[in-house]
This record gives structure tokens, sequence and C-alpha cells, in this order.
């Protein structure tokens, strides 16, 4: 008899990728653009990128160490309080209680070395488990704020981004919405810094407030004034206030590029929503010169390549695909129009929460799949 064939439950096909190593790839991606942040904003970009970081990986720590028990630790039991009974009785009454009290100690210290052997299995646990995705969800949300931003308020929208939309919903590979956007969401509606921000910035402009690359879409061409900055300068992020990894754009297709030819990302996917931005954009003002300033301002380049290509928030087959990257760029340019706001982020998430619409009544039809056909009334049976 064969007993070469070994019986298994699903799946059978696997991949030798890991999440670890899909989020290593992604923070590499990164690295150009949190570079140029921190060239064009100096140490306020340096100092927002690490708090961001850090306290996204302390708070997925601490919520996991809490939730797995890390803390339901006790000091004392029936045998200990017998113990501290004894040998208050004891010393009330004048006898020796030296024997008690080596035993009440001895009792103690099992509780302790048992406390600490779980609460390590805990954070060994952790440590294994860890997967980098609280720092790329860290290193996202810092690129996606403006400069000006004290640390103790992107502190506060990292913790935020882990806890409430992820590990809240179950951590990795469970959260409806993209942690970062929803940070950035909150941090928008709790902290003014985040929508009006002045930053000094290196480049050919000096003096008087700077304007963001959405600034420039809105009140430069939108205005009549197509000088007011020219592409090369959106393009290269010189002499423009913005957010610290959404102005060099360079950086963003280095990162690109990257991300396809490491299998991370399909490389039409950012493309399709840039170029339904950029198309819904002329067609709403009606002039080709609106295209390019269009893709190249605010943030929808960085959201279409490292937040809309989000495995967890984004659908799984190729029609649900294509509508959400078309209707994302759709939106963008709508509401870019009629608000004249940097909205990028809403879009995001607003996509994201019709994701499981989109995979369920767009759905690709299986290999071979015929239509069952219908009987006429009145045929032949």
């Amino acid at each position: 008899m064969d007993n070469s064939i070994v019986i298994s439950t699903s799946p059978h096909v696997k991949s030798r990728r890991t999440t670890r190593g899909i989020m290593l790839d992604v923070i590499i991606a990164l690295l150009p653009a949190a570079i140029c942040g921190i060239v064009y904003f100096l140490l306020d970009a340096f100092i927002l990128e690490i708090t961001c970081m850090a306290f996204a990986v302390l708070a997925e720590f601490v919520y996991f160490f809490i939730a797995k028990g890390g803390l339901n630790v006790r000091f004392a039991n029936k045998d200990t309080k017998a113990l501290v009974k004894k040998v208050k009785e004891l010393k009330k009454s004048g006898q020796a209680f030296d024997g008690a009290a080596a035993q009440l100690k001895a009792k103690r210290a099992e509780l302790r070395r048992a406390a600490f052997a779980k609460s390590g299995a805990v954070c060994k646990n952790w440590a294994i488990q860890f997967d980098f995705t609280s720092v790329v969800t860290g290193l996202i949300l810092a690129l996606i704020l403006p400069p000006s931003v004290h640390w103790y308020e992107a502190a506060i929208g990292a913790v935020f981004a882990i806890v409430i939309v992820k590990m809240v919903f179950g951590g990795t590979g469970r959260n409806i919405a993209n942690p970062a956007a929803v940070g950035r969401v909150f941090m928008m509606i709790s902290f003014t810094a985040v929508t009006t921000y002045t930053a000094a910035h290196f480049g050919p402009i000096d003096g008087g407030t700077l304007a963001s690359g959405s600034t420039y879409l809105t009140g430069g061409l939108m205005n009549g004034n197509p000088g007011a900055m020219s592409l090369l300068d959106l393009f290269l992020g010189t002499g423009l206030s913005g957010c610290i990894g959404e102005t060099c754009k360079l950086a963003l297709i280095v990162g690109y590029l990257y991300l396809v030819i490491r299998r991370v990302i399909k490389w039409w996917q950012p493309l399709l929503f840039l170029a339904v931005t950029g198309l819904m954009t002329v067609a709403l003002n009606g002039d080709f010169a609106y295209f390019l300033p269009s893709i190249l301002s605010g943030g929808v380049m960085f959201g279409g390549i490292f937040m809309m290509t989000d495995y967890v928030t984004s659908p799984k087959g190729l029609y649900a695909q294509i509508v959400y990257y078309a209707v994302g760029g759709l939106l963008v340019a709508v509401l870019r129009h009629f608000t004249h706001l940097e909205v990028t982020s809403f879009v995001i998430i607003i996509m994201n929460l019709i994701v499981p619409l989109l995979d369920n009544f767009i759905r690709r039809r299986p290999f071979g799949y015929v239509k069952e056909k219908k009987n006429k009334e009145g045929g032949d049976k």
C-alpha cells in the first residue's frame, strides 16, 4: 500500500512569503519618503516618525499583554492567607512564629515565580507573533502628518490607530479600515495642527506661509494662476510645505517600483486610482492642465501606493479591485472639487467600508462555470 499521500486540511497551496516579510518590504519601500521627509523638515519629521512607530508598537504590546492575561497573576491564595492569619495569631499570643513565617515566605516566592513565568510566556508569545504591522502603521501615520504636529498628539493618534482600529477588531488581518487613515482622521478632528499648519522648508520660496500640495491645486490652477508653482516643484517637493511623506513624489515612485518588483502590489492598482483621479479632475474643470497637478498634489499618490493597496482592507477579486480603485479615484476628484480640501484619507476609509459589498456582489466566475438554463413554460419536459 502506498503511504506517500498525505491527507490534510486546506489550504493545500501555500506561499513561502510571510506577513513579516511583506511588512519588511513595505517598510523598505517607505524609507525613501521617510528620509526625504527628514531632509526637508529636519528634526520635527524625525521625532514624529520615531514617536509614531514607538507608540504603535508599545500600544500593540500592552494590549496583547493585557488581553492574553499577562496581568492576571496572583500573589496570594488560600494557603498564603491562612499562613498570614496564623503568623498574626502567633505574634499576638507571644508564641514562636519563625516556622510559619518561613512557610509564608516560601509560598510567596513560589507565587512570584509563577507570575513572572506567566508574564514572560506572554511576552515571548508576542515576540514570536510580532509581524511589523504596527511599525508600518506607525510609519505611515507619521508620513501623512504635517511636521508641525506635537509629538504627544502623534502618540495619541498612533495608540488610537492600533488599539481602536486594529486590536479591538482582532488584530492583524481583521481590521475593517486602514488604521493609519482612521488615525489621521481622528487627529484631524481632535487636533487643529493636523489641518492648519505652517512649516519651515528648504526650497526656492522664502518667507511667508508656504502652500501645501493640495493648496496648489485649489489656490493655484483653480484661481487661474497655473504658474504659482512648477510641476517640478510638486514632483520633487522643493519649496513645498505639506505632510512629511507626501511632498517628494520621486521618493514615492521609488517605493512604488520596489513594491512592484517584490510583487507586494500589482503595478496597475495605484495607476488606475491615480489615472481616474486625474481624468475626473480634468472632466470637472474642462482643462487637461489639471491632470498632473491633481495627482502630484496632496496625499493622493501616497494614499494610492501605500494605503489603498493594503491587503486586509482591499477586495480580493479582480473585478472588485477594478471597481475599488476606480471609484476611489472618482471620489477623490469629486470631493476635492467641491470641498477644496485634502480628502484622500476620508475616501480610503469609505472604500474600505464597502469592500465586503464589493467582494460579495462582484465575483469572478470560476473556471468551467456554466449558467443553468431555465425551462421555458409550455416546453417539453
